[in-house]
């Protein structure tokens, strides 16, 4: 037995690092757990020694309040590890793999997981289909931004790295196959992004960079990435990608026009979600902006991936329709314009192991699209301000300082 450190959310803005429980094979009672996934044994799960764990923009939701996130949730969905504890009915894990973890958890035997669907798994939250570590209504399963924590499922769910001394050598590669990198990878093919496509991705944070990295490996002959912050547009342009300033230049089509000759594309994917803001310099909060920019700019008869994060519940809402996710959406001009609309959490497995060896290859280049940002677990309070401020990275929390020793 030994301590346990986390990061929990304490209340809008703020952050801490908590001694908690050392995790066993137990789902217990605690902040977000349902009532009715209190005491549920876990025997086919592992305990990991958390390698590295990233901050995500949908942790940064429930940090800005804008979620019914409770006070104490222990934070973290994006999670690789050392397996160093094995429940009884673990078959093919052992002590001392490299692993990934995927956000979503599931069962593996349910309608959705026998399927692929494993966003939607039907047995990990009482509440819907869905279920991710440490994130507010999806079950209680405690987050992974710790230095030790539970893994369920782990025969079903864990990607093992082949060579642990390989993996090692491109950590902050591999712990985007968590989430980011499938998820950006998902809206590109959910977009129908392919060889020579014309592709518009809203939004440069990490999950938008992701996305964009992603178009490229999958032929797009253009990618061109639209966001408020300049910084975050240098950081898409160091890679390739054309870019618009929303903030500097309102009129996107005109902007795609000026890079394409036309003002439209084949595809666009919305990385921003909810918390979207209207174009211009004088622009407010306006949650259904990008959903109708893309639809505008989007060719008739293009696809639409959407892995930005759409809400049921926010509080932080300006109208009452917006705090229960209804908004704005211009659904007529998508459907006169027969748009495919591809929305929900990412199916991760149904990529990880593929991106995988995209990375080992040197194929993937995705900590440097994204600007991997390595920390302690004591530097990520601070990290949160930042990262809320706009920052250009994607922070890699080591809780064992093991990565940069």
């Amino acid at each position: 037995m030994t301590g346990n450190r986390a990061i929990a959310y304490i209340e809008p803005g703020k952050v801490q690092v908590q001694d908690i429980a050392y995790p066993d094979l137990v789902l217990r009672d605690g902040p977000g757990v349902n009532p009715l996934n209190v005491g549920r044994k876990c025997e086919h799960g592992v305990i990991l020694k958390v390698v590295t764990t990233n901050i995500c923009g949908s942790d940064q939701h429930m940090v800005r309040g804008r979620t019914t996130a409770p006070s104490g949730l222990i934070l973290g969905h994006e999670i690789t590890g050392e397996v160093i504890e094995v429940g009884r009915d673990v078959e093919f894990i052992q002590k001392g793999d490299l692993v990934s973890v995927p956000f979503n958890i599931a069962c593996g035997r349910c309608r959705s997981c026998k399927e692929r669907d494993t966003h939607i798994c039907e047995n990990v939250n009482p509440d819907r289909p869905g279920s991710a570590y440490g994130y507010v209504d999806m079950g209680g399963w405690v987050g992974g931004q710790s230095e030790y924590v539970m893994v369920p499922y782990a025969d079903f769910q864990l990607l093992k790295f082949p060579d642990k001394d390989q993996a090692m050598e491109k950590i902050l590669d591999l712990t985007m196959l968590s989430d980011i990198f499938p998820t950006g990878y998902h809206g590109a093919v959910s977009a129908g992004v392919r060889t020579g496509s014309t592709v518009y991705v809203a939004g440069a944070g990490p999950v938008g960079l992701a996305a964009a990295h992603s178009a490229q490996l999958l032929g797009a002959s253009a990618v061109i990435v639209g966001d408020l912050n300049s910084e975050r547009l240098e950081q898409a342009r160091s890679f390739g990608c054309e870019t618009v300033n929303l903030k500097e230049y309102p009129n996107l089509d005109e902007q795609i026009a000026q890079i394409l000759g036309v003002p439209e594309v084949d595809c666009a994917i919305d990385c921003v979600g909810f918390e979207a803001h209207g174009h211009g310099a004088s622009a407010g909060e306006a949650p259904a902006a990008v959903l109708n920019s893309i639809m505008e700019v989007t060719r008739a008869g293009g696809r639409l991936g959407i892995p930005g994060l759409y809400v049921t519940g926010d509080p932080g809402a300006a109208t009452e329709d917006a705090k229960h996710g209804t908004l704005r959406v211009r659904l007529g001009l998508g459907w006169a314009k027969a748009h495919t609309f591809v929305t929900g959490q990412t199916p991760v497995m149904q990529y990880h192991r593929d991106l995988m060896n995209s990375i080992l290859s040197g194929r993937a280049q995705i900590a440097k699209a994204v600007n991997a940002t390595l920390i302690s677990l004591d530097e990520a309070p601070a990290a949160y301000a930042e990262f809320d401020q706009g920052a250009s990275k994607k922070f890699v929390i080591d809780p064992h300082n093991s990565v940069r020793k």
